[in-house]
């Protein structure tokens, strides 16, 4: 099984009269997706009955549910206050991803590396440590914890980074964001074996099982010497990349069960059901 859906509710959700996410499990089974990655990203605002009450919904449509934390998370903080706020923000994504039965949570690792990048990653790394310890005391380690590959250079998230952030414990696993390593490298993703080089990487750290399971955002993304600097639709993703179908034709010949999220601009199902159509042709052999 592969999975592919939207992260949060796209625009033609909203102008067809749709307001409530607790909509979007039968919305989106209605067009063949199965899966959803529910926003987080301002704040957890989710209350405990609405997060049941979703979970219920996406299991009765066969929808495969993750939360996106909130932005403001940064595991590198000197900030005392600004390290507590982060601990908190992950532990009340996993509470609500308990609570609707979300497999993973994702999360952005951190702010720009400063003058010493490996000092910084070090203090982020000490940090995933301490919220690792108080994630097992609150009963919450079943859930699995996803750092990103981030899009920016002067940011941290590089995939190195985030796959040694993975060594720490089982239940912290990759989200491997294309459209960022893309943006990163400056478009290196273009052909086949930069994608192969991308999934052997991870398998080489994490293992095949990591791999095989592996959670993945993708939307072309825009991009300067800095990096990351907008998401768009595959309407434009001639002019800024990645494309999909170098990625579907790996997915299928190593027979991979990711969960492939979409977060293009606006259209992130409509995008995510062209990745399954690409990913389908693989399977059908055309």
């Amino acid at each position: 099984m592969v999975w592919f859906g939207s992260a949060g509710a796209p625009d033609s959700f909203y102008s067809q009269g749709y307001k409530s996410s607790l909509d979007m499990p039968a919305w989106l089974a209605a067009r063949g997706l199965n899966a959803y990655e529910y926003q987080c990203s301002r704040g957890v605002r989710i209350r405990e009955e609405m997060a049941r009450e979703l979970g219920e919904r996406a299991r009765q449509q066969g929808i495969r549910l993750s939360i996106h934390a909130p932005y403001y998370i940064n595991l590198s903080t000197e900030d005392s206050e600004k390290r507590l706020k982060t601990k908190g923000y992950l532990l009340d994504s996993l509470r609500a991803a308990q609570w609707m039965g979300a497999t993973t949570v994702v999360f952005h690792p951190g702010g720009g590396p400063g003058e010493n990048r490996r000092q910084t990653f070090k203090r982020a790394k000490d940090c995933l440590k301490e919220i690792l310890e108080e994630v097992a005391e609150a009963g919450l380690s079943h859930i699995f914890l996803a750092p990103e590959t981030m899009g920016k250079v002067n940011q941290m998230g590089s995939l190195e980074e985030v796959l040694e952030l993975c060594r720490l414990a089982p239940q912290v696993v990759p989200c491997i964001d294309f459209g960022h390593i893309n943006a990163v490298t400056q478009g290196g993703l273009k052909e086949k074996r930069d994608f192969a080089r991308v999934l052997d990487q991870v398998a080489e750290v994490l293992g095949h099982s990591a791999l095989k399971h592996l959670h993945a955002h993708f939307s072309p993304i825009e991009f300067t010497r800095a990096g990351e600097k907008k998401h768009w639709t595959l309407k434009e993703s001639h002019l800024y990349g990645p494309d999909f179908a170098p990625l579907a034709q790996l997915i299928f010949e190593r027979k991979l069960e990711p969960i492939v999220i979409c977060e293009s601009q606006g259209t992130q199902a409509e995008d995510a059901l062209v990745f399954k159509s690409l990913y389908e042709k693989q399977k059908a052999g055309e």
